[in-house]
């Protein structure tokens, strides 16, 4: 085999563990650090008009952790 063949192989594998590694990591970070907060949905309750209650607040937190 030419080294080519070799460099070729080379990428592709790399681009391969380069994507699982990015993908685990951006996971694990989101996992630590979530988007949006309670306060933030707080928030976003009030500018519609509504007052969330606590049990509410906890299901939207917990689908968005199911997502994830």
């Amino acid at each position: 085999m030419s080294w080519i063949w070799f460099l070729l192989i080379g990428l592709v594998i790399g681009l391969a563990a380069g994507m699982v590694i990015s993908r685990f990591t951006l996971k694990s970070y989101l996992k630590k650090n979530p988007p949006i907060n309670e306060q933030m949905l707080k928030q976003i309750g009030a500018s519609m008009g509504r007052n969330l209650s606590q049990k509410q607040i906890n299901q939207m937190m917990s689908q968005m952790k199911k997502n994830y």
